[in-house]
């Protein structure tokens, strides 16, 4: 019987069949396997809508939402090339920085090519950059910005490895912390070859002008004091992350719709649901694949994994060059939410019995999936890239392996340089 079972749920998974069901039958059977009651399954769905901490994962969302359908990518990139656009290739810059922000806000890696990218690309050609320069920055800088707050993966990691107890305990605003400076390393990395690749001048400037910072600064006046609203209020203590996602959505609401007017309140309703249709599906992923993360841990299935690892590698070196090979596989094949609930429960614990900081690891596995998602032959971004400039996917493999390369450099600082993930850990 439980091998039938099993025999079904891989035909339902290569039928198409929805991840929650497929995770949910493997919990399931695991259980009956092991003459578990299955009012387990139950039990682990609640524990995860219980905690207190997802508070924040809606309401970020629908903040995220709310901007996506205002002009915010409009009057972001307004600003940012007002104070960086007279820098050596200071639209190239804009376009890194801006996509950073955006989808760090938005919590959307796709939103940001499909928002910013109607804007950057033409502007980016207009100005002199070469096409497939310009094609390959927008649709790598997509995923900038998810190791920033209030990013929704980055919540996520930090609630499922919570869940699971191992390793040092950590808090979601240290998470927070230990984000910034990999963020730093990218954006300096990736902005320092842009410099070389245009040495001498190519690229024209744009003169910097008072009056050009002043209106942009007047355009985006009631989304300027959003990050001090999210991040004045997290890392000055003054309110809890829960609190400060309340307050993000609140304002948000506030400054696009009834401020700038550009959302009507009749739509509202309609973002709301989108959102929370967003994260209802999250929640039930997650809560599902704690049930049967609940499972391999009761059968050790880790420990397994973790003495068949030791057995055939034994430092932390090689066991975080494996890691990081496997996640970008994965980044290319899976969408970042289902990645984080069925991958890192496997994982972290072994990569706790290596001596790797659970904060750490949350950092190399969202930077990793932030370049699978632009990783041939199936990246995400690929496909949206191509759908939205209509471009085939040979001209966006062209264009975005040079970043590629250059990432995967930050992404190998990132992984054996712990101090940029954990400076801010007492």
């Amino acid at each position: 019987m439980i091998w039938a079972g099993v025999i079904g749920l891989v035909l339902a998974l290569f039928a198409g069949a929805p991840l929650f069901a497929v995770l949910m039958g493997a919990a399931m059977l695991g259980f009956l396997a092991a003459d578990i009651d299955l009012a387990i399954v139950a039990i682990e769905v609640y524990r995860i809508v219980d905690t207190p901490l997802l508070v924040a994962l809606p309401l970020f969302t629908y903040a995220g939402y709310l901007l996506a359908e205002a002009r915010t990518s409009e009057r972001l990139v307004n600003l940012v090339q007002s104070l960086f656009g007279a820098l050596p290739s200071g639209l190239a810059m804009v376009g890194f920085v801006a996509c950073a922000v955006f989808t760090a806000l938005t919590g959307a890696s796709g939103v940001t090519i499909v928002a910013l990218g109607a804007l950057l690309l033409p502007a980016m050609v207009k100005a002199g950059y070469d096409e497939r320069f310009s094609l390959g920055l927008v649709t790598t800088s997509g995923s900038l910005g998810l190791l920033l707050v209030p990013s929704v993966p980055l919540i996520l990691y930090g609630v499922v490895a919570q869940q699971l107890n191992v390793g040092e305990p950590f808090t979601i605003f240290q998470l927070f912390q230990a984000g910034i400076l990999p963020t730093l390393t990218m954006l300096a990395l990736l902005i320092g070859w842009t410099l070389w690749r245009h040495r001498g001048g190519a690229v024209p400037r744009t003169p910097f002008s008072w009056r050009r910072l002043g209106q942009a600064c007047v355009a985006a006046r009631w989304e300027l004091p959003l990050p001090v609203v999210v991040l004045g209020g997290i890392y000055s203590g003054i309110v809890a992350v829960s609190e400060a996602a309340a307050l993000t959505a609140v304002y948000v609401t506030i400054a696009e719709v009834v401020l700038y007017r550009e959302i009507p309140w009749r739509k509202v309703p309609k973002v709301m649901v989108e959102s929370m249709v967003m994260v209802g599906g999250i929640l039930l992923v997650l809560g599902v694949a704690l049930a049967f993360t609940n499972f391999l841990v009761d059968a050790q299935v880790p420990q397994a994994l973790f003495e068949f690892i030791q057995t055939h590698i034994d430092s932390a070196i090689g066991f975080l060059l494996l890691l990081n090979v496997l996640l970008l596989v994965l980044g290319a094949m899976l969408d970042i939410f289902s990645a984080l609930v069925i991958v890192v429960p496997l994982i972290l614990p072994v990569a706790v019995g290596y001596g790797i900081h659970p904060v750490h690891l949350g950092i190399i596995f969202l930077a990793n999936m932030q370049i699978g998602y632009f990783t041939p032959p199936v990246g995400m971004n690929l496909f949206i890239a191509s759908y939205r400039f209509k471009r085939p996917l040979q001209d966006l493999y062209a264009a975005s392996w040079p970043f590629m390369l250059v990432l995967l450099v930050a992404l190998a600082l990132i992984t054996y340089v712990p101090w940029l993930s954990l400076a801010f850990m007492p």
